[in-house]
Parts: C-alpha cells; structure tokens; sequence
C-alpha cells in the first residue's frame, strides 16, 4: 500500500518538516557530488563511513584509542541525512511529506524538531541492540520518519489516506483509515526484522523502524497531554476526497 495524500489539513505552515525535507535533499545532492549517479565510488563510501552510525565503532569506544566520543556518537545524527539512492530518498520524504505536517502542526515547531531528532537518535540505538559489532554503516531517515508515524497513529487514526494498492496486474486508489496503512507498514517492518535477525550485511534496518515508530508513538503520548491542539477557524471542516 503507498499512500498519496491524507485529509487531514493543518493550520501552521509546515517549516520544519520544509527543512528538514530541504536539508535531506541538498546532503543527497552533495552525495551525487562525489559519485554521480551510481554512489559507489570510494569518495561516497568514506562518506557514509565517516557520516553514517557503524554499531562496531559504538561498541568499541571507549576501549579502542582512535574511535573518540564525536567518532562514535555524532553519526547517530548525521547518518539521519545520509541516503543511499534516489528512491531511498523519495521514500522516507514522501511519508515525512505527507504525515510530517500533521505532527509539527499539533506539537509544535520546536517540539516538532526535538521529536523528529530523539525518534531517529532512538531507532539507531534499536539497531545497535539487535546488530552489535556489525561494520555496516547505517544510513537514512527512515528512523526518525517511522516515529512521525508512530506519532500519527496515535493523534490521528481515522484520518483518511488516498492510497494506491498494487493488486496483481492492477493498481487500485482507494481511501483508508490512516490506522490501517500505518499498522501493515509496522507489522511489516516486526516481520522482516525477526526474518533478518542474524543476516549480516547491507540491506533494510528493520529494528530501527520499529524503535523509531514505537518512541514515536510514547513521546507524542506523553506530550500531547501538555499540548492543545491548533484551532480550527469558524466555518472549518474537514476535507474528504
């Protein structure tokens, strides 16, 4: 199921999910930069060595001498900017597009950053539990964008979603509950990372999904308490495809 659009209208001008959607094209762009189209040369692989969170390099500070404390942990956070290829890109910005502006409407501007942030800090410790030791650099945004999802079930779970479903040699557009799209995509996300427990190498961080949705989904619960929500001017209503 791939979600086009939700109606689901905000009343603050998205900024943040802007920039954040801004910041993560001009890093990719900066990635074609070094290697073209392809990024597979040498230029981009020190790049996501450097940039991108390796668990090996975690695990082995403070025990080995030449991985400092900003070797180790500052990729926690710029790996959130790193991307692999277009459609990497494409994907994790057209759900940040599409459920990001809702998030940063009910909590906030400010609280909006600080969520997106501690939601992808917290899918790349899930992956580090679940592949310690592994030399593979993990990249992407996905972390933190499955959070705005978590964050998303729990506001607005019958919000409807235009969706396009791929049914054999069909495509069909139908309009769901928000609930139903966001529940398959993390049971999904739950099934293909027990299926990868123990494969090592390049590929999907699974866990990071889940941990990312799921902070996602306790950070917003305890927020929104404190938080009301934007509103709604006289004569407002609710748009429906």
């Amino acid at each position: 199921m791939i979600p086009l659009r939700d109606a689901n209208p905000s009343q603050r001008t998205p900024f943040v999910t802007f920039a954040l959607i801004g910041l993560n094209t001009l890093v990719y762009l900066y990635e074609l930069s070094l290697g073209g189209l392809a990024l597979n040369t040498p230029a981009v692989s020190s790049f996501f060595q450097t940039m991108g969170m390796i668990p090996a390099r975690v695990g082995a500070f403070p025990a080995h001498p030449d991985i400092s404390l900003g070797d180790a942990f500052v990729p926690f956070f710029t790996s959130m900017f790193l991307h692999g290829g277009f459609f990497h890109l494409l994907g994790n910005m057209w759900f940040l597009w599409i459920f990001g502006d809702n998030i940063e409407d009910r909590l906030g501007h400010f609280r909006y950053v600080l969520f997106y942030l501690v939601c992808g800090l917290g899918a790349g410790l899930t992956h580090l539990l679940f592949n310690w030791g592994s030399q593979v650099p993990v990249i992407g945004a996905s972390g933190a964008v499955a959070g705005v999802l978590g964050g998303y079930l729990l506001l607005y779970p019958r919000a409807r979603v235009l969706t396009l479903i791929p049914l054999f040699y069909f495509l069909i557009l139908r309009e769901l509950p928000a609930y139903l799209i966001l529940l398959y995509w993390f049971v999904l996300q739950v099934f293909s990372g027990a299926a990868s427990v123990g494969v090592e190498g390049g590929g999907v961080a699974w866990w990071a999904h889940v941990g990312g949705f799921l902070l996602g989904l306790g950070l917003v619960k305890l927020i929104v308490g404190k938080t009301k929500p934007p509103r709604r001017p006289p004569g407002h209503y609710e748009v429906r495809f």
